[in-house]
């Protein structure tokens, strides 16, 4: 997204201060600049410190070299347009509770953010991976020291015929725009028997799309669940889209295409071998 004119001046003007986790701006703004400013910095992670000793915006990652390159480049990455949407703590708790992850669970997050659901599938003793696109929300994940592996890169891009072992529980928030898309790939990762519980758009369970339409076949062949979240449960994540938890269990050898599906389909060679 383009920063504006007047924002890139304050930043780059030479008294204001970026360094370590923190953007300082020592002078006075009039009140519509200074919310055009605090919009884009709490856009990419800030969150203002008023106490005397800060009054600065304070991010949970080193912020110095991005904001550095978004200056030179005019524009920052919106986590709107990524369609990042950090889960509110109810929500969180709403999603254990069906997932019921136990000691020792392998848990996989596939868009894991800042690490919102992982943390708390850690706290629950699973063993966690995540996955996340943007490297500032990676390096996030891997300072809270709670996964055992964090890989930066698109989820729809990873093969899961490339992992050893599925796993027991996948837990998500994927983007909206994609939610659909970004399911069914992940139950690629689950293995038979394990459980999906993903946060989606209400709108998944009444679009008349052709995919959509397909995707809640799957559900009802797998007696899956769509559960209603309360209004407004985004709010204080800046959307007021409606959600719904979907909850997918794969029995094994059902109709969703888990790890173990996609391990007993024939290869392409064995389409061609003759009898």
């Amino acid at each position: 997204m383009k920063i504006p004119t007047d924002v890139l001046e304050v930043l780059t003007d030479g008294r204001t201060i970026i360094s370590g986790d923190r953007i300082q701006i020592p002078f006075q703004l009039d009140a519509a600049l200074y919310q055009r400013v605090n919009t884009m910095l709490k856009d990419v992670g800030g969150r203002w410190d008023g106490r005397k000793a800060v009054r600065a915006h304070v991010f949970p990652y080193p912020v110095e070299e991005f904001m550095r390159a978004c200056l030179a480049a005019g524009e920052w990455p919106s986590r709107y347009e990524q369609g990042w949407y950090p889960t509110p703590p109810p929500v969180v708790f709403e999603m254990l509770e069906h997932a019921s992850v136990r000691v020792g669970h392998t848990v996989l997050e596939p868009s894991a953010g800042t690490g919102a659901i992982a943390e708390k599938a850690a706290a629950e003793l699973g063993i966690v991976d995540c996955v996340e696109i943007d490297a500032r929300r990676a390096h996030v994940l891997r300072g809270l020291g709670i996964a055992r592996k964090v890989t930066e890169a698109d989820f729809l891009d990873l093969d899961p015929l490339a992992i050893d072992e599925p796993y027991d529980r996948i837990l998500m928030n994927p983007p909206f725009e994609q939610a659909v898309e970004h399911v069914t790939h992940a139950l690629g990762f689950m293995k038979d028997g394990g459980t999906l519980v993903a946060v989606l758009p209400e709108s998944v369970t009444w679009r008349v799309d052709r995919a959509t339409e397909r995707f809640r076949a799957m559900v009802t062949e797998a007696e899956g669940e769509f559960v209603r979240l309360p209004d407004r449960a985004f709010a204080a994540s800046g959307t007021s889209v409606t959600t719904v938890l979907l909850v997918l269990d794969g029995e094994p050898g059902g109709p969703l295409h888990t790890h173990g599906w996609h391990q007993r389909q024939p290869t392409q060679l064995d389409l061609f071998e003759t009898v």
